[in-house]
């Protein structure tokens, strides 16, 4: 038997700043509202990705740790209890009496009063190591989520990006040693980072890939071919960060039947979509004019809101009034 449909105000699609702002503003307006993510934590990129990256570009705070800014959002929307239902995607969409009901990969129906999609870049996978992923899980990763895990391990990263250089950096107070290894000779990271790595403690190897991974139960060795040298060289390891970027869809979404240019769903002022009842904020938008920065998803998700309110409300104000007024 179908688990019973989960009935709400607001679905927000999508677990990272942009949704979890967007939990705020709905339950500021004393709508119930429900949050899915296909990620295990909320947060994101940010908590997928970088959570211990310093953060700059948020008003009012001139720099903060990315897991300490998703537990600020956290906090922020938590007071007005929103429920969230993490790694399960949102994967069709069909209308009853008029409302939006969401399946989700679960099984689970989620019908509400407006669905607001805040996916962000939408669903992304890692970009795989050719070489070993069968050690992924005993010692392969492609995220790093608990820095600390790797206090005094041998550890390899393998990328030239930002993630890989912002990991080596992270990584090598705690680490007993720390190579980077990337198969050019440039990197693609911030210059600045690119000169700390450098003249830091961490063994940079460029020009190379790694060829293959080896050990027994866990990970013990990697082996990396540089360009020009006949043999691989082999470095002993407790484990290899592979940061290689990833690659993004829109998963299920794309398939609703949203008004789309490229990878982005199509909005207008009130951060509507082609589809009744179905609003979008954030990087996974476009318009004439779109800026993708966190700061303006957070404007668009509440513009969503309060416009689905009213929607919802017609007799209410789509001003939703100042959060000191009810302080």
């Amino acid at each position: 038997m179908p688990p019973t449909p989960l009935v709400t105000d607001i679905l927000l699609v999508g677990a990272g700043p942009t949704g979890l702002y967007g939990a705020y503003c709905a339950g500021f307006r004393g709508l119930r509202t429900v949050v899915v993510d296909g990620l295990p934590q909320p947060g994101g990129q940010i908590s997928a990705l970088y959570p211990e990256k310093e953060i700059l570009d948020v008003a009012g705070l001139p720099r903060v740790r990315g897991r300490d800014f998703v537990a600020a959002l956290l906090d922020q929307a938590g007071r007005y209890g929103p429920e969230y239902l993490l790694g399960r995607q949102a994967v069709s969409l069909e209308y009853a009496d008029g409302r939006p009901r969401v399946t989700l990969s679960d099984g689970q129906v989620v019908e509400a009063g407006a669905v607001i999609l805040t996916a962000g870049i939408g669903t992304f996978t890692p970009r795989k190591l050719p070489a070993g992923e069968e050690f992924l899980g005993r010692g392969l990763s492609y995220f790093v989520t608990d820095p600390q895990a790797h206090t005094g391990q041998n550890v390899l990263v393998v990328g030239g990006g930002d993630s890989a250089v912002d990991w080596a950096l992270a990584l090598g107070p705690i680490a007993k040693s720390v190579t980077l290894v990337h198969r050019r000779s440039a990197f693609r990271a911030h210059a600045a980072n690119v000169t700390a790595v450098t003249e830091g403690g961490t063994c940079v190897v460029t020009d190379a890939e790694v060829e293959a991974l080896t050990g027994d139960d866990v990970l013990r060795s990697a082996h990396v071919r540089v360009r020009g040298e006949d043999a691989p060289r082999v470095f002993e390891v407790d484990s290899v960060i592979a940061a290689l970027g990833f690659v993004s869809n829109l998963g299920p979404l794309a398939d609703w039947g949203l008004a789309l240019r490229g990878r982005s769903i199509l909005v207008d002022t009130r951060m509507r979509t082609s589809l009744d009842g179905v609003y979008a904020a954030g990087d996974v938008t476009e318009y004439e004019g779109k800026v993708r920065l966190m700061s303006v998803g957070f404007g668009e998700v509440a513009t969503a809101v309060n416009n689905a309110a009213v929607a919802l409300d017609p007799e209410l104000s789509l001003f939703p009034g100042h959060s000191t007024e009810n302080s």
